[in-house]
């Protein structure tokens, strides 16, 4: 594994009035969760299905075009996710640290959905793209740092596997609704938008963040030291890089399919790419009773017994599974099958992941949310990576169509960074 050069670490003596390991109050981690229900449809909903009837709209038979949509909009929030989180860490405000960017987050990501709704050609819906991607990414990550900075070690598996079933359910209860308004493209990008801004303002008004204008920087943040706080020096926190690699590798894999499966359920079931919301709507209600297994079974259990990698190495093998049933499916009950067993799989790694994430987070007291903002890097750099290569494995035998090949190489890619943090993880069992 190659190392970055060696970053000094910043130093920041920050007052953290409530910084002891009492549990938090099962209330605020039900406002946490509702928080990332909304702020979760709003992201993923545009994504898996309502850019795809836009971009249908705008350029039909173009869906190679999606994933250079997306991957700009992943780029974009690559380089502003990690610029939030440490500024975070620094923000002195009666509001406390987090809730400054919660608030921002959230009206960036409502201004963006009737830009995109309305958009008159490519550009400006990729402008209403990236302003959406970077609002809700930036409301949601500030969401993550408070879990982050609150919750102690008895409940970071029970906790993140709410939050993990909630982001498999969110896009499911938001292509249900945006489903009951086929031909409004307006109400397709508007409803999880509205949806989110209630939860999410709820968690900003009622889950109370302390006063942080007594913290107090003895060092100065200068631009130059902030590039820097984007890297880390892996051999000081190998745990912290070696899962950072393994998620990588991961949601790689994940992101390939993702970012395609309007278009695959269409050419497979040979249907329009309007008429594919009925069979979304379909695997995704049938998968909240599998993401339930995965995401709360699985935090659970990995909590009672104390052991985070076998779990996640079983949920990225599972998707694995799935992916290799999707990559052959041609009918119906294929497609369903495997979108079930790839949910279990999705859920039990995100949710088991997540509380490892927690685990081993280097420098939590002071450093919470650049440290978070690094590991969103595994996420976000594949959601540049993957939308862009995925074309060409959809071209591979000369066709533009080829998802057969993309669901294998996504396989083996998800199983691949499952075994990386099995094995190479060692502070953690």
């Amino acid at each position: 594994m190659s190392t970055l050069p060696e970053v000094p670490e910043l130093k920041t003596t920050v007052e953290r009035p409530r910084r002891s390991h009492d549990e938090v109050p099962w209330w605020r981690i039900l406002l946490l969760v509702a928080a990332t229900f909304g702020s979760g449809m709003a992201m993923i909903v545009p994504m898996v299905y309502s850019l795809a009837v836009r971009l249908d709209e705008l350029a039909p038979g173009r869906a190679d075009v999606l994933g250079y949509i997306l991957g700009i909009g992943s780029a974009a929030t690559l380089v502003l996710a990690p610029l939030t989180g440490v500024l975070s860490d620094r923000t002195r405000s009666r509001w406390g640290r987090r809730r400054p960017y919660t608030v921002l987050g959230l009206v960036l990501g409502l201004a963006a959905a009737p830009i995109m709704a309305i958009a008159p050609n490519l550009p400006v819906l990729i402008l209403g793209w990236v302003i959406s991607t970077v609002g809700w990414g930036t409301a949601a990550g500030s969401i993550g740092n408070w879990q982050a900075d609150r919750l102690p070690a008895s409940q970071r598996g029970k906790v993140s596997g709410m939050t993990g079933l909630t982001m498999q359910v969110a896009p499911v209860v938001g292509i249900l609704l945006v489903g009951a308004v086929p031909g409004q493209t307006l109400l397709i990008f508007l409803i999880p938008a509205i949806v989110a801004v209630v939860l999410v303002a709820l968690f900003v008004v009622f889950a109370s963040e302390a006063d942080s204008r007594q913290a107090r920087h003895p060092d100065r943040l200068t631009v130059g030291g902030l590039f820097k706080s984007y890297l880390f020096a892996p051999r000081d926190v190998p745990d912290f890089a070696w899962n950072w690699l393994g998620r990588f590798v991961f949601f790689l894999g994940l992101t390939l399919t993702t970012s395609f499966t309007v278009f695959f359920y269409a050419q497979r079931l040979e249907v329009p790419v309007a008429d594919v919301a009925g069979v979304l709507a379909l695997t995704s209600a049938l998968s909240i009773g599998t993401a339930t297994v995965g995401s709360l079974g699985g935090g659970w259990l990995s909590d009672r017994m104390r052991r985070r990698k076998p779990l996640v190495f079983g949920g990225a093998a599972l998707f694995a599974v799935g992916t290799v049933v999707g990559a052959f499916a041609h009918d119906l009950v294929m497609l369903v099958t495997a979108a079930l067993v790839t949910s279990v799989g999705v859920a039990l790694f995100s949710a088991v992941g997540q509380a490892l994430v927690l685990d081993v987070l280097p420098h939590r007291e002071t450093q919470a949310g650049r440290y978070m903002a690094i590991t969103m890097f595994a996420q976000k750099i594949p959601g540049v990576l993957a939308p862009i290569a995925a074309p060409l494995v959809l071209a591979i035998g000369g066709g533009a169509q080829n998802f057969t090949a993309l669901y294998l190489v996504a396989a083996a890619l998800a199983l691949a960074g499952g075994t990386l943090i099995a094995l190479r993880v060692r502070g953690v069992r």
